[in-house]
């Protein structure tokens, strides 16, 4: 670990090193959005790895930052794993940072020198075009702060723009990734007994609206199970945003499903259908909790749908919908 800077009143805030990480922006969001909270400010502690980093929060010597979900590549899985399976870790922030990726060679190297591309598994995904085009072979690293912190001769690098001046290499390319208006989102984790503290005072707030992460393992199986366990949510006229499932590490066939709402645990009609769920014999975890954001309403535009497939448009249905050569060939009848 390496820390910023040294202050015996702050409170320590882990992120992803090294210094220039994405994680390490969203660290400096966070420190802002949670001034409030912390009015003696935090040290920002580089950490090797998100298990490092997972360590620190929970032994209580501090609160850790994780990427959680990027609109691009979904979730950052092996982070939702890591919560699912924590002992006594809880997101109560929610902070995030767009993301462009700048390419970059050595000082005295260029594009048409390299032959390999390195970032994180996350930037290298984002930047396929890039690397295709230039005909790299990808190979993975810790951060993107680190793949341009230790880069060598015959690599380009993917990382923030900030790191160009961190650690004084070329660069040969700006945003460059696949995407435009890219973002990651990360989650401020804590102890629950520290979160349970922090969000007494929000359960009496009228004016802010919360949105919660539930991780749900139905414990038999058989048709109508998961839709059983769903209905208790629909019932309670809770609004579901995201849903996706994980197996279960080791045992086939076997998953978790991870569930996003917009409510807070706290609230009757949440409260009511978690325990609900927890008299059928069913296993939930809450992951995180924190102030809902904004989201367009419809969520998805006809110009956003991918190719193929279909959506039958009282506007322009044809006569016989049933019969037409192109809804019955996307829909394989």
């Amino acid at each position: 670990m390496k820390e910023e800077r040294e202050d015996m009143n702050a409170r320590k805030l882990f992120y992803l090193g090294p210094q220039g990480t994405f994680t390490h922006q969203a660290a400096v969001s966070a420190a802002g959005l949670l001034r409030p909270v912390v009015p003696e400010g935090f040290d920002l502690i580089a950490c090797d790895d998100v298990p490092q980093i997972m360590q620190a929060a929970q032994n209580g010597e501090g609160w850790g930052v994780i990427a959680w979900e990027n609109n691009v590549e979904g979730y950052v899985v092996p982070n939702l794993d890591a919560l699912i399976d924590a002992q006594d870790l809880v997101g109560f922030a929610r902070v995030g940072v767009n993301v462009e990726f700048d390419a970059y060679t050595l000082p005295d190297t260029g594009l048409e020198d390299a032959y390999v591309a390195t970032a994180h598994s996350h930037g290298l995904a984002q930047c396929r075009k890039f690397i295709a085009e230039h005909h790299l072979d990808a190979v993975t690293a810790s951060s993107n702060a680190a793949a341009c912190r230790d880069l060598k001769p015959g690599e380009v690098a993917f990382g923030p723009s900030i790191c160009g001046d961190l650690y004084d290499i070329k660069r040969v390319g700006s945003a460059v990734q696949d995407y435009q208006g890219a973002r990651t989102e990360f989650l401020v984790l804590a102890r629950r007994e520290e979160v349970a503290d922090l969000l007494e005072q929000p359960k009496t707030q009228d004016d802010v609206d919360y949105e919660s992460v539930l991780t749900l393992i139905p414990l038999v199986t058989g048709p109508g199970v998961l839709a059983d366990l769903l209905d208790v949510f629909r019932d309670a006229g809770l609004n579901m945003t995201s849903f996706i499932s994980r197996p279960i590490k080791g045992h086939d066939g076997t998953y978790s499903f991870i569930a996003t709402f917009d409510a807070a645990p706290w609230e009757r009609r949440f409260r009511d259908a978690l325990v609900e769920i927890a008299e059928h014999g069913d296993w939930a975890k809450t992951l995180a909790v924190y102030p809902r954001r904004e989201r367009p309403s419809p969520p998805v535009a006809s110009w956003m749908l991918p190719q193929g497939g279909v959506r039958l448009d009282d506007r322009h249905l044809p006569e016989d919908w049933q019969n037409d050569g192109m809804v019955r060939r996307e829909l394989m009848w």
